[in-house]
């Protein structure tokens, strides 16, 4: 018998067959593989307090949003989850952090998905499937796609609807002031209180998109 010790358990010259899936499993591609953790942010009491109570209003959003048909509550519903999904990442430390941080990013897009299928009954079932298979893998794309879809409804209602104009215009100015937050928050993710920023910016995103569905 031949033993090698390179992290590969080998008997004269095989290697074990879990080895083989877990090679198979790293060398899957980037866009199989979850949202990963920097592990920056929340360097301080204080800064952990501010993000914390950043992401209550999500929970008041959910709790406050319209429930009339099922599509709705999964919305609401999905709003108090992205609340407490963002409480728990900024409260944990440690490997465990990795976990909440990817929970954040899926209830994310969660509320995306859940959002654009209430305003839209529509929407292809192709396209809600393969976001239900992506999600858990790429969160930010399917948030961004369906993201898209809900500013595209969101500009027709104001068309057909223009008492819709000025809610739409505070939309425009939280998205735009919530995007430059979040590119801010990427590139220096150390400076504190850029995060809590931006989940106010969303906030008041998230309050304007609601009052489409009243």
């Amino acid at each position: 018998m031949q033993f090698e010790d390179n992290d590969n358990l080998k008997i004269s010259g095989t290697t074990w067959p879990h080895d083989h899936l877990r090679r198979i499993w790293q060398m899957r591609p980037a866009c199989l593989r979850p949202v990963q953790c920097s592990h920056l942010g929340d360097e301080s009491l204080a800064e952990t307090t501010a993000n914390v109570l950043t992401s209550i209003p999500f929970i008041f959003l959910g709790i406050q949003a319209p429930r009339k048909r099922l599509s709705d509550m999964l919305y609401a519903n999905s709003l108090v989850g992205v609340g407490f999904a963002s409480s728990l990442y900024h409260t944990s430390r440690g490997e465990v952090r990795k976990v909440f941080r990817w929970a954040d990013y899926a209830m994310i897009a969660t509320t995306a998905v859940c959002l654009s299928t209430a305003l839209r009954n529509d929407n292809p079932k192709l396209l809600v499937a393969a976001s239900a298979v992506l999600l858990p893998f790429q969160p930010l794309l399917v948030s961004a796609i369906h993201t898209g879809i809900m500013e595209v409804t969101f500009a027709k209602r104001v068309v057909s609807e223009p008492e819709l104009r000025k809610v739409h215009h505070l939309h425009t100015a939280s998205s735009v002031v919530g995007a430059a937050f979040f590119i801010a928050d990427e590139l220096f993710p150390r400076t504190p209180y850029l995060h809590a920023a931006w989940h106010l910016a969303a906030a008041v995103g998230v309050a304007t998109c609601n009052k489409l569905l009243k």
